[in-house]
């Protein structure tokens, strides 16, 4: 039984399995988009996307915790550059699964994963979404209310 076991150990030891993620993660950060089996991309999903949540934020501490999963300078100079600058206003969610149907040679389910704002057709229909804030419920309210009522007794003086 595997009760609490959260690892898809993908029939590697586990220096294999984390030399592999790490070396999927810097072609994803370099290419963008990579096929892969649907197993492997959702493994690398939970690999790559704190990675990307630390990006967001450039300090030194956070450099050195990246590059010690990732293992290639250069990956992560893009990462904190390019990647983090793009997503910087998203919550999370930063990789998107596509599955591609099954690989004709042993019939592995295939996939391709790839990096959300990097995709101009998914993003091409969509206008660029204003940033929103959050609205408090105390505050706020009298204040944006006050400019409107100003406008409307101006308008009746008239």
């Amino acid at each position: 039984m595997r009760h609490g076991k959260k690892v898809n150990h993908l029939g590697r030891k586990t220096a294999h399995r984390k030399a592999m993620l790490a070396n999927m993660a810097c072609s994803l950060i370099e290419h963008k988009r990579i096929n892969t089996t649907v197993a492997k991309a959702k493994a690398l999903k939970k690999f790559v996307e704190p990675l990307v949540t630390k990006s967001k934020e450039d300090t030194t501490h956070n450099r050195r915790i990246v590059f010690s999963r990732l293992r290639q300078k250069q990956a992560v100079t893009e990462l904190f550059r390019e990647v983090a600058v793009k997503v910087g206003d998203r919550p999370g969610g930063y990789t998107r699964i596509i599955k591609l149907g099954n690989r004709l040679g042993d019939n592995a389910e295939m996939a391709m994963i790839e990096l959300v704002d990097y995709n101009e057709l998914y993003n091409a229909g969509k206008p660029a979404k204003k940033k929103s804030t959050r609205r408090s419920r105390r505050g706020g309210g009298a204040k944006a209310a006050a400019p409107v009522a100003t406008t409307a007794a101006n308008k009746e003086e008239e």
